[in-house]
Formats: C-alpha cells, sequence, structure tokens
C-alpha cells in the first residue's frame, strides 16, 4: 500500500504548485488580474487528490487481505461481488485480477471525500474506528477532525458544482484566499499519511 501513498505524495505537491502560480501571477501583476480562480482550482485539486488516494489504499488493501497478509474485515467480507467474478474467481483461486476488477468497479461511481464515505471504505481493510485513531494521532477530537475535512470538502463543492456563486449577492462569489488554501491542503496531507499509518499499524 505504500505505493498509494507516494503517488499521494506526489499528486498533493501538484496541487501546490498550482498555489504557488497563483502567488507568482499575483507578485507579478496588478490587483486587476484576479488569481482567485486558481486557488480554487488548487482546492478542487487537492480533495481529489484525497479521494483518489483513499481509493487507491483500499483497493491494495483489499488484494492484500485477499492474500491474506492483513486482517480480513467483517466489511471486507461482506464485499459483494458479481457471479461472473464469483466463477471466475472460483475457476482460478490463485488469480486476482478478476478481483481488481470488482473494486475498481463497485468504487468506480463512489467518492470517498466525506468522513462517512472514508470511514466506511477504510473499514474494508482495517476494523478501527477511524476518525478516534485519527483524532489521537493529531491531538483533536474526532468531531473537530470530521467538521474540518467536511468544511474543506462543501468548500471544494460550492466550487465544482456551483461555480463558487454567493446566492445572497448575485454575480458575487464566494472570498478564497492563500492562507485559507494552505490550511485545506496542510490539513488534507496530514490527514493522508495519518491514515498510511494507522492502516499501516493495524494491519492485522
Amino acid at each position: 500500500m505504500l505505493s498509494a501513498l507516494e503517488q499521494f505524495r506526489t499528486n498533493i505537491m501538484r496541487a501546490r504548485d498550482i498555489g504557488s502560480v497563483a502567488k507568482v501571477l499575483a507578485m507579478q501583476t496588478t490587483p486587476a488580474l484576479d488569481v482567485s480562480d486558481i486557488l480554487r482550482a488548487e482546492l478542487v485539486m487537492a480533495v481529489s487528490v484525497l479521494d483518489h488516494y483513499v481509493h487507491e489504499l483500499v483497493r491494495l488493501g483489499m488484494l492484500d487481505a485477499y492474500r491474506n497478509s492483513r486482517v480480513r474485515t467483517p466489511t471486507f467480507l461482506q464485499f459483494q461481488v458479481s457471479l461472473a467474478a464469483a466463477m471466475e474467481g472460483i475457476a482460478d483461486p490463485q488469480g486476482e485480477v478478476w478481483l481488481e476488477q470488482e473494486i475498481r468497479a463497485r468504487h468506480g461511481y463512489q467518492t470517498f471525500q466525506s468522513p462517512e464515505n472514508i470511514a466506511r471504505a477504510i473499514n474494508l481493510i482495517s476494523p478501527i474506528h477511524l476518525w478516534n485513531e485519527v483524532a489521537n494521532h493529531l491531538q483533536m477530537t474526532s468531531q473537530s477532525v470530521r467538521n474540518t475535512l467536511s468544511v474543506i470538502v462543501d468548500r471544494r463543492n460550492q466550487i465544482a458544482h456551483e461555480a463558487d456563486m454567493d446566492p445572497s449577492f448575485p454575480d458575487t462569489r464566494w472570498p478564497i484566499d492563500e492562507q485559507m488554501v494552505n490550511e485545506a491542503v496542510d490539513f488534507i496531507e496530514r490527514l493522508a499519511e495519518t491514515i498510511y499509518e494507522i492502516v499501516r499499524i493495524r494491519s492485522t
């Protein structure tokens, strides 16, 4: 599962690079040039990076569980597969391509961004109470961790689904600034690293 974390680190750096572009442009141009949309792109990208990371971490963890190299959680054992995939697995007990394809198919339409969805996904590879464990590592309360993530995801949804328009003020977008985006990306990075450490340690 280390490859999922390594890919996350690469991807989150790409998100930060978007913010760097906004900073450079702001320094080299007049305030008349609005670079706030670049910051919006950075935030959307950062949440997308987290989503992709959870997908990859869970996929790799489930394959490890199938190989019996990590715990097979009750949620893992209840994972539904198609009859065609089951027949393929029975015909080739040593193969696992069928399972990987099923995981991708079942999870392909799901987003792992909200606290609830992420916790359900992680339970496929670890029996932990995710947000309690994360809170202990981050020295926060479980509720504050979930609230912080929810605020970030809600902000992303305003941008991605509502053009970031403030309905109370026509033709006005919600404000955004570098500090807010940096704090959001920093939190996402800490969260991803923490989840990996918890899941890696609690593998059996």
